[in-house]
């Protein structure tokens, strides 16, 4: 089988793309049937034509997003493999002059799949945008981003951030302390985000001057929220009749991001989600666009992306040994 070479010039470069212990060339290999051998900035690639085009436009990108100065993870590495199998070479590359907010300490926001790409353009072409996936995905806090962003450069007059409180059945009657004092804790990550991106003194003054809400889904009922960017956020915890309710307050100039995982369900046994439900009912209709993260997606922790993938591959099994049990009583 035929071998070529392909050259990295700078030595920092090529340390972050191999990875440690050559980790990255392995994803690549493993990925596309190649052998990489590292010697210094040379790697000699042997495999079919094919698969040594294939793996050289992989290693061009992975060189590109190392000369930029960014770090290249395993999650990098398959992305670049995923956006070279799909053609989606440029829009790999324009994660890198993606910039969707800059946060009080300077940390640039962007997204780093193509994925999420594909979930920030929705997001600025839809007046409606209905995202799930699993825990990782930035889903949360690239809308945050998104309206923050709208907030500052005056798109909209505020932000309303809010979620279902559902949790053991929503037995909220049964912690202490008055109504606010009970939720909370629900709404607890909604804050966090934004203290990261604002500071904790700008949010609580945004706060005080109505540019910020942060409220319990009952909230929303009788109103209409105009100029306005609206995030529900663990919307698999809605029924069909809130889901309904709040998509029906959408006033002039407003625009909601609907995010949630419709495997994390916590309503009552036996009651349906009103998320998986909506993104079926609303899928076709003009200026309503839904997107669909994946592990792929998940820029947490690595470890993150094999335990959805492990309890993904119980639950598959567990039901293949349902219908298995099935067919026998039959």
């Amino acid at each position: 089988m035929p071998q070529t070479q392909w050259v990295i010039a700078d030595n920092h470069a090529a340390t972050t793309l191999f990875g440690r212990g050559d980790e990255h060339l392995k994803l690549i290999e493993e990925a596309l049937a190649v052998r990489l051998t590292a010697r210094g900035n040379i790697i000699s690639i042997q495999g079919t034509a094919h698969a040594e085009s294939q793996t050289r436009k992989v290693l061009d990108l992975l060189a590109q997003w190392a000369y930029a100065g960014e770090a290249v993870r395993q999650e990098t590495v398959e992305n670049a493999l995923l956006a070279v199998k799909e053609g989606a070479q440029e829009e790999f590359l324009h994660l890198l002059t993606e910039n969707v907010f800059t946060t009080a300490q300077g940390k640039i926001v962007r997204p780093k799949t193509i994925g999420q790409q594909r979930y920030i353009e929705a997001i600025r072409r839809h007046t409606l945008v209905i995202a799930m996936g699993p825990a990782g995905t930035g889903k949360t806090y690239l809308a945050m981003a998104m309206a923050v962003q709208a907030l500052r450069t005056q798109l909209v007059e505020r932000i309303i951030l809010t979620r279902p409180a559902v949790e053991a059945g929503e037995k909220l009657g049964f912690l202490p302390g008055d109504l606010e004092e009970k939720v909370h804790p629900y709404l607890r990550p909604l804050y966090d985000a934004l203290y990261q991106m604002l500071g904790m003194e700008a949010v609580e003054r945004a706060r005080e001057r109505g540019h910020i809400e942060i409220a319990p889904l009952a909230y929303m009922r009788g109103r209409t929220l105009h100029s306005s960017f609206i995030i529900l956020d663990e919307a698999q915890n809605t029924t069909r009749a809130q889901m309904k309710m709040f998509l029906t307050r959408l006033g002039h100039g407003s625009q909601i991001v609907v995010t949630g995982d419709a495997t994390q369900v916590d309503l009552p046994h036996g009651e349906r989600s009103g998320l998986a439900e909506a993104a079926v009912i609303l899928a076709s209709i003009p200026d309503i666009a839904v997107i669909q993260l994946s592990t792929r997606d998940v820029i947490r922790h690595p470890l993150i992306t094999r335990i959805i993938a492990a309890y993904d591959q119980y639950e598959e099994d567990r039901e293949a040994d349902g219908h298995e049990h099935d067919s026998e009583g039959a």
